[in-house]
């Protein structure tokens, strides 16, 4: 009679550790996945109950530029371009200042200083919004009003090609405002992601460059920036994910006009800030128009993220990874 054989020592706890291999996996995939649903389930949901605004402006409703709740009349290309406007003049000025920010604080500010600037930089991601929003109306409004905006229009306005950019009357709310307002709103974020990973470039690298003669603009331009881009192009793309779908502080000073200019200075609106304004009193008919907005700030969303994955990829196969 034959003996079964019994596993060894050895290969109990080789099999039980497979098999907690398989469960983590299978648990991490199921995670991945229910993001993915809860995702997917987000944006059909806001397309199917914005189906009646669809139906009944059809295309119109992305590229018409007249919006009327009275006459239930809906067309999109206002805040879209608000949304798209607005985020550009916040990421032309929040890159360059964040640049500066997290290279004065790995290269050139005292050891002393690094850890409280950064820390006061740092703390004013964790600013709620709406103080951002009444600090743009109180303070960066009659700012605007009084200096910045009789220059822009008495120096800009009579330019042949850009001149439209800055015309208008001087009432302060419009997209350049908001704008403003966006990149100091952003500029933790983006100077955080890049100081972290500033640090990560080898000194060795950088003692060579000063060596060799180079200043402290050719260092960070030709040897920190080069070694950190694809970390950096995710940071700004981080930025621009916060930018697209601020609420509170762009509805403070963007003015909340549906009436389509391409001034920067004219009131105007954003994807998020209508849909702040407006969701509580809408009917039915204006409510779906308002969720179908809210799909297109998914789709515009979604597709920058899309982007910025292709970017970095084609940068890391750029760089042999």
């Amino acid at each position: 009679m034959n003996a079964t054989p019994t596993p060894s020592l050895a290969q109990t706890p080789a099999r039980r550790d497979a098999r907690n291999d398989r469960l983590f996996r299978w648990s991490l995939t199921g995670a991945a996945l229910l993001v993915l649903m809860i995702l997917g389930a987000a944006a059909i949901s806001m397309l199917w109950q914005g189906r009646e605004a669809l139906q009944s402006q059809g295309l119109a409703f992305f590229t018409g530029s007249q919006w009327n709740p009275v006459e239930n009349r809906y067309g999109a290309l206002v805040p879209i371009y608000g949304t798209l406007v607005t985020t550009a003049i916040a990421l032309l000025l929040a890159v360059p200042i964040s640049f500066g920010i997290a290279f004065f604080l790995t290269e050139i500010a005292p050891r002393r200083l690094r850890a409280v600037l950064g820390s006061a930089i740092e703390l004013l991601a964790a600013i709620p919004s709406i103080i951002y929003g009444m600090w743009g109306f109180f303070v960066l409004m009659p700012v605007m009003r009084e200096h910045l905006t009789p220059l822009l229009t008495q120096y800009l306005a009579p330019l042949p090609l850009i001149g439209k950019l800055f015309q208008g009357p001087p009432i302060a709310a419009g997209m350049l405002t908001a704008g403003l307002v966006l990149a100091l709103m952003v500029v933790p974020f983006i100077s955080a992601v890049m100081r972290e990973v500033f640090l990560t470039v080898p000194a060795r690298l950088k003692e060579s460059a000063y060596a060799l003669g180079a200043t402290r603009w050719e260092v960070g331009w030709d040897i920190v920036l080069p070694y950190t881009r694809t970390a950096v192009l995710g940071g700004i793309f981080l930025g621009l994910g916060r930018a697209l779908g601020e609420t509170m502080a762009v509805a403070f000073v963007i003015g909340n006009s549906t009436l389509f200019t391409v001034s920067l200075l004219e009131p105007s609106t954003t994807i998020a800030a209508l849909i702040a304004n407006d969701f509580g009193e809408a009917g039915e008919t204006y409510r779906s128009a308002l969720l179908l907005l809210g799909f297109m700030l998914f789709v515009v969303t979604l597709l920058v993220l899309a982007l910025a994955r292709l970017m970095l990829r084609h940068l890391a196969r750029k760089e042999g990874r």
